[in-house]
């Protein structure tokens, strides 16, 4: 699903130069769930920000379900996400304005969908356990539940992949721990890639595999 060779990543110019990744050469198989982990400042987010066409590297090759997504343009990198990825932040990002079953379908509308989205959105609710919810608005449901309904919006469009930076970093030990729970179900009943970064080290019981960097590159890999 994902095969990324000799990425590096540097900000700044000469002595200024700040090298994020070195090099990374990694797999991610259709089906996985991918934990990234790593000290602060081991470049993690700058690396799921690549994969997931929100940043560019200077240098490498990225290929996304069989396609060189360093060879799209503007245009065609904004519908490869819209059609192809999900994703999912520390901060939730919902619109206050609309209630949560209009926040999940925004992805779906702006991809130009028009039957069962509505529909779609509802059953995504559903899953993710937010299905006496659709009417509310974000500052009605709990952090924990509106972080549900980011995952549930990054899904609306049966992403190939599902990325997810950090997404327990912001909630209480219970809301994190449901969170969790609910990427693995997505996983194992649903078949859902995903690739996740995150610093908790119980976060490795959930996955079925962990990528280490270290200084910009990969130190060593755990599988589960």
């Amino acid at each position: 699903m994902i095969s990324v060779k000799d990425l590096h990543k540097t900000y700044g110019h000469g002595v200024a130069a700040t090298h994020a990744l070195k090099g990374i050469d990694m797999e991610v198989d259709k089906g996985e769930f991918v934990a990234i982990m790593g000290r602060s400042g081991s470049g993690k987010s700058t690396l799921l920000h690549i994969l997931g066409l929100l940043d560019v590297p200077t240098s490498g090759s990225i290929n996304i379900d069989t396609i060189d997504t360093l060879g799209l343009n503007e245009n065609e990198k904004a519908k490869f996400r819209l059609e192809k990825l999900g994703y999912v932040f520390q901060e939730y990002s919902l619109i206050p304005e609309m209630t949560i079953l209009e926040n999940v379908y925004v992805p779906a509308v702006c991809l130009g969908k028009q039957n069962g989205y509505r529909n779609r959105a509802s059953e995504l609710l559903e899953i993710v356990g937010l299905g006496n919810r659709l009417k509310h608005y974000p500052n009605e449901v709990s952090g924990g539940e509106q972080q549900r309904a980011s995952i549930a919006r990054a899904l609306i469009n049966h992403p190939k992949i599902l990325f997810a930076d950090e997404p327990t970093a912001s909630l209480d030990i219970a809301s994190a721990k449901i969170i969790l729970e609910l990427f693995k179900k997505l996983n194992k009943e649903l078949g859902q890639t995903i690739v996740m970064i995150t610093h908790e080290p119980e976060d490795e019981k959930q996955v079925n595999r962990v990528i280490w960097l270290s200084e910009g590159l990969v130190d060593r890999e755990s599988k589960f």
